[in-house]
């Protein structure tokens, strides 16, 4: 296609399009009329070879001079109003399948019916011509019939053959072709092997299917065998010298496609994988259109239900602040918030390059969506207060804050300045400027905390629970664990480690962590600020929680890697401030569920004001010195239940 566009700009001498002159553009120009011109000729043929098998396979002066002209004047002339009926000048043979195969039969046998109703009811009645019909008035009824079927059987060989010649004969190999396994027999299997063979330049050797059904086993598909189960991949893909494998199973639960990776670990093997079948349905991709399997695939879940009229209720024509829309959750929380056409959305950051790339992404893709970037610092309450006294928000998203553990113990000044103070700050301002709904996002760590981060949240997460006793605006908070692929999480920095050749360092064997997708994340915490009615503690499903060590070795795996060989794993201790797991459940008896199944309430006994507000302000001055002793003691005697270690 690329070179006939070329071809057509170009043109060609003597002012002739070069369309004209190439095979291609030529048979795309008159495209139709060829078609029409093979459907005649077959029509031609088929009713020749009618009579030919209806008198013995002889070429008689009978038939051949007086009944065959007449006759085929009348087929030809039925047959392509019939097949035009039944748009068949209009298919693309090279991709020929049983449902074009089966239009044809169905044209075949109306039009034979059709001529059958017309030849005996109509022609032989007519008295002008019929003393010229009499002579043909005995042709075998035969002959109807086996043109019927001939003119299906070439029909479709005729198709099946420009199929094969693209499929087969027009293929050009692009070097050395790659050996491909399909794990997954069924119908997206059939149809990716398909695919494969259709591409003009061919750059894989499909060499078996892996499946799981025993029906399956040692039968053929198109050819290619079903070498066994998913059990015997790995040996198998040693066996075959296998440099590729493709699961072509779009209905695979999470689980599903982690077995597979987890039976290949110590093959040096490239993960693809096919589309979802909400995608391939859609026509949004098909098939062939595979891709890389990511860590998403194996660590993600399933789509989330979530009441959108509800959301849409809630954010649709407001003015909508996010604070740290330039992290990736602030980020993504904006990109849903668009879907709800806010009346305005102030992104609120104070790293410029963030909100600067934020901005310019949501005003491409949400153009109709009036954004104001705004740089300040949660901590400034000047600044803070300024922009809720010009903007008025009335919904608040609150994402801005120091999530990096070990960081925090280092700097733990810096983590009660902006997770606590600025929560405050916010806050304050959010209840003083009269917005109706207020959003923390709150993190797992603060669940009987360890470190200064943890400890720092739980404040915020207290402060704003009391406030809200007394305000209009009603505060919630959402508590999850980990996202996918957010800043300084562990994915990016394992595909750093392991784009350098290694190691990929691990704190611990045991370290386990939950982890949730980014934009499921973000839905949750919308889906969370509807049900408030003020002062609850959402808590997300964040599913099973999952090894460190077993996330390193399925990454360095995707990546055509082999665990402990190419890439080692380096265990390296547990840093300040970690856990070995976080505690994170919505089951239990201080959480009350809610009318959604991923989300819960984490019932607690509030903090009595007058010490909270105290114990913030002396946190504040100790914050300035940034005596890491002196503010664990003070967060301590906050959070009663902060195991950290001085």
């Amino acid at each position: 296609m690329q070179e006939l566009n070329k071809d057509k700009q170009q043109g060609s001498e003597g002012g002739v399009s070069s369309e004209f002159i190439t095979p291609t553009g030529f048979l795309l120009k008159f495209r139709m009329l060829l078609i029409v011109l093979v459907h005649i000729l077959v029509f031609t043929l088929s009713l020749m070879l009618s009579f030919l098998l209806a008198y013995n396979m002889r070429f008689e002066r009978e038939w051949l001079v007086g009944k065959y002209p007449l006759l085929l004047l009348f087929f030809v002339i039925i047959k392509l109003i019939i097949f035009g009926l039944f748009r068949q000048y209009r298919g693309w043979w090279r991709y020929v399948g049983i449902s074009e195969i089966t239009e044809i039969l169905r044209a075949a046998l109306v039009s034979t019916v059709v001529i059958l109703v017309l030849w005996y009811a109509i022609v032989l009645q007519i008295g002008v011509v019929r003393r010229y019909l009499e002579a043909v008035a005995g042709i075998a009824q035969s002959v109807f019939l086996l043109d019927m079927a001939l003119t299906f059987l070439l029909l479709a060989g005729v198709r099946m053959a420009v199929r094969l010649y693209f499929e087969e004969f027009r293929t050009v190999e692009s070097g050395r072709l790659k050996r491909f396994l399909i794990v997954g027999a069924g119908d997206a299997g059939e149809a990716l092997l398909r695919e494969i063979h259709r591409m003009p330049v061919s750059e894989y050797d499909v060499i078996g299917f892996i499946d799981d059904e025993p029906a399956k086993q040692k039968i053929k598909i198109h050819g290619i065998p079903v070498l066994g189960i998913v059990e015997q991949l790995s040996q198998v893909c040693r066996e075959q010298n296998i440099e590729e494998i493709a699961i072509a199973m779009p209905s695979a639960t999470h689980q599903q496609l982690r077995r597979v990776i987890q039976v290949c670990e110590g093959t040096k093997i490239r993960f693809r994988t096919v589309p979802s079948l909400a995608d391939i349905a859609s026509g949004k991709f098909r098939v062939s259109q595979i891709r890389n399997v990511d860590i998403n695939d194996l660590l993600g879940r399933e789509a989330i239900e979530l009441d959108l009229d509800l959301i849409e209720t809630f954010l649709k024509d407001k003015t909508i602040l996010v604070t740290g829309a330039g992290g990736s959750i602030g980020s993504e929380m904006c990109r849903q918030i668009c879907q709800f056409e806010p009346a305005l959305l102030l992104l609120i950051e104070q790293a410029e390059n963030p909100l600067f790339y934020i901005e310019r992404e949501l005003n491409s893709k949400f153009g109709d969506i009036p954004i104001k970037a705004v740089i300040c610092d949660i901590a400034d309450k000047e600044r803070v207060e300024g922009i809720f006294r010009k903007y008025k928000p009335q919904v608040v998203i609150h994402a801005a804050a120091h999530k990096h553990v070990p960081l925090m113990e280092l700097n733990p000044g810096e983590a009660v300045k902006n997770n606590t103070l600025g929560t405050r700050i916010v806050a304050d301002a959010a209840d003083r400027f009269g917005s109706s709904n207020f959003v923390m996002i709150s993190t797992d760590k603060a669940v009987n905390p360890t470190s200064i981060m943890g400890s720092t949240k739980r404040i915020a997460e207290m402060y704003i629970q009391d406030l809200n006793k007394t305000s209009d605006t009603y505060f919630v908070t959402v508590r999850f664990g980990n996202v996918l692929g957010s800043e300084g999480s562990v994915v990016p920095i394992f595909k750093k480690q392991i784009a350098e050749g290694g190691p990929v360092t691990v704190t611990h064997p045991e370290m386990k962590r939950y982890f949730m997708t980014i934009p499921e994340a973000s839905q949750l915490v919308l889906q969370a600020a509807t049900m408030g009615k003020g002062g609850e503690i959402f808590v997300l499903d964040m599913g099973e929680p999952v090894k460190i060590v077993d996330l390193a070795r399925e990454l360095i795996t995707l990546s055509g890697f082999r665990p402990g060989e190419d890439i080692e794993v380096l265990y390296t201790g547990i840093r300040p401030g970690e856990k070995l797991f976080e505690e994170l459940s919505i089951k239990g008896e201080d959480m009350q569920l809610t009318r959604h199944p991923k989300i819960s309430i984490w019932e607690n006994i509030p903090a009595v004001r007058e010490e909270l507000y105290a114990g913030i302000e002396e946190l504040a001055e100790l914050a300035k010195s940034g005596e890491y002793k002196r503010i664990v003691e003070k967060v301590k005697e906050l959070v009663p239940e902060y195991r950290g270690e001085n």
